[in-house]
């Protein structure tokens, strides 16, 4: 059925245009996106539906080729449409020329590497360009390292959010962690083995450490490892025996106890302290702990952060500070 309608990407072409050679012959009632989840590593876990798929696609966008054609290997299935690479780095120039396939009647599968596409992987852009031009998007689920670590993190499961990958630069990282600080929903990140150190340091610099925490890595695989316990127990966990593969964390949203913690101290932004009223608490504390004004306004800062995680800046507490004490002395 797939070979009579005779869609296809020309050879060698790198916008993604679909010729068709049997127009007529093709049925533009059948055309239609389908996203598909492929298996995070173990390749029993991928469905029959996806295997059908592959087989009758006319296109198959697939974030890497070469994983592509492994995978049907291991699936013993012949991938019989067009396979084009679709990725970040080309995923805009690459969607019109698709879905002038779908308008045309073509089936066009859109596969990751691993789980399913637009969940920290290329897709959203193919999808939102499809529901612009009015065209079917469907969509074959299947494996989600998302939810496979929820389920097995034994934290809650009735209200979560996920966050992606912890964010790279340290700055950007604590300020994120910062931001979710009174987040209650459970929350799932991604992170990779080269980054995990520094990724718990940050945890522990943000959260309490009690705070239970999960870490899961090479899930549905040979060496699938869940590590249940807190922030800090995990921190140390990390240094001790750094883990490989690839993780995914998860943490239990802010408990009552920490929520009431965090109006009291402004961390909540609902009480966002000023900068006068950090140079107060930074004199305060400076006075009464023998510190020196400049680690003073470096705890008061750190102990404060707005609600969208981000810290004051200490030259401006320092100087209202002085302000302070002209004034005292005046």
């Amino acid at each position: 059925m797939r070979e009579a309608a005779g869609t296809r990407l020309q050879a060698g072409t790198h916008t993604g245009m679909v010729t068709d050679k049997n127009r007529d012959k093709k049925n533009t009632a059948d055309g239609r996106l389908v996203l598909a989840a492929t298996p995070i590593g173990n390749t029993g876990d991928a469905s029959a539906r996806l295997t059908e798929l592959l087989r009758m696609a006319d296109i198959v966008a697939a974030e890497d080729t070469r994983r592509l054609y492994d995978l049907a290997n291991r699936l013993g299935v012949r991938v019989g449409g067009n396979v084009v690479a679709y990725h970040d780095h080309n995923e805009h120039l690459k969607v019109d020329g698709l879905l002038d396939g779908v308008e045309r009647g073509a089936v066009v599968l859109v596969v990751s590497d691993a789980g399913m596409p637009t969940i920290n992987d290329p897709g959203l852009a193919i999808v939102r360009r499809a529901i612009e031009r009015g065209l079917p998007v469907t969509c074959a689920p299947g494996p989600s390292a998302v939810l496979d670590a929820l389920a097995l993190s034994g934290l809650p499961t009735d209200r979560f959010c996920f966050e992606g990958f912890v964010p790279r630069k340290q700055s950007d990282r604590v300020r994120r962690l910062r931001s979710l600080l009174t987040e209650t929903r459970t929350i799932v990140f991604y992170e990779t083995p080269q980054r995990i150190a520094r990724t718990m340091d940050a945890f522990a610099e943000v959260f309490p450490p009690s705070r239970p925490m999960v870490l899961a890595r090479e899930l549905t695989k040979d060496y699938e490892e869940v590590r249940r316990s807190t922030v800090a127990a995990l921190r140390q966990s990390v240094i001790d025996d750094p883990p490989r593969g690839e993780i995914v964390l998860v943490l239990q949203g802010a408990s009552e106890e920490e929520l009431r913690a965090a109006a009291a101290s402004g961390a909540d932004g609902g009480e966002a302290f000023d900068v006068d009223r950090l140079a107060r608490e930074a004199d305060d504390l400076s006075r009464r702990g023998g510190l020196k004004p400049k680690d003073a306004i470096a705890a008061t800062v750190q102990a404060h952060p707005y609600a969208d995680g981000s810290l004051a800046n200490r030259k401006d507490v320092y100087a209202a500070m002085l302000r302070l004490r002209q004034k005292a002395v005046g």
